[in-house]
């Protein structure tokens, strides 16, 4: 196990995101990934990128607390993951990177984010934030403006990690 895996894994039990090892089949979306209700499903032996981790569980962080009980049935709305919620799940996912000290690369490597992996990089390395509306709106972490106001720190900084 490397140490991005090793620290990403820690981190999503700190803020009680749940993973579950277990054997996966070849047809799901990220190789070796999965969610289910609540959890992150995780086949070790196909995952390939351990970024893409986060970004999934950036996906149940911007969900509200009552529908993540609801991924991966039938219960969940069909359009689930909307445009917004993968939005947010891709500023989540830098922001964990940030907190965890991981290279952007770890989570926007080449082969994910149909080729824009490079333009989300600089965007957010010229604090180009985009979803940080929808971020702050959820509850989970502040503009520059608001944080000033509130004498709190603002984003890239979470102040809370899993939307209520």
């Amino acid at each position: 196990m490397t140490s991005e895996l090793q620290k990403i894994l820690l981190f999503l039990e700190e803020i009680n995101i749940k993973t579950i090892e277990k054997e996966l089949d070849d047809t799901t979306f990220l190789p070796g990934l999965t969610l289910g209700s609540d959890c992150i499903i995780i086949d070790h032996s196909k995952l390939k990128y351990p970024g893409d981790i986060l970004h999934e569980a950036g996906h149940l962080a911007v969900t509200p607390s009552e529908d993540r009980k609801n991924i991966g049935t039938d219960l969940m709305s069909k359009d689930w993951p909307t445009q917004g919620d993968e939005i947010g799940a891709m500023l989540w996912s830098f922001a964990a990177s940030h907190h965890l000290d991981l290279p952007l690369e770890c989570v926007f490597h080449p082969n994910g984010y149909k080729g824009s992996a490079d333009w989300l990089i600089d965007s957010y390395k010229d604090e180009n934030y985009i979803g940080l509306p929808f971020l702050e709106w959820a509850g989970l972490t502040l503009g520059k403006v608001r944080a000033e106001q509130e004498n709190k720190e603002a984003f890239p900084v979470m102040q809370q990690w899993l939307r209520e």
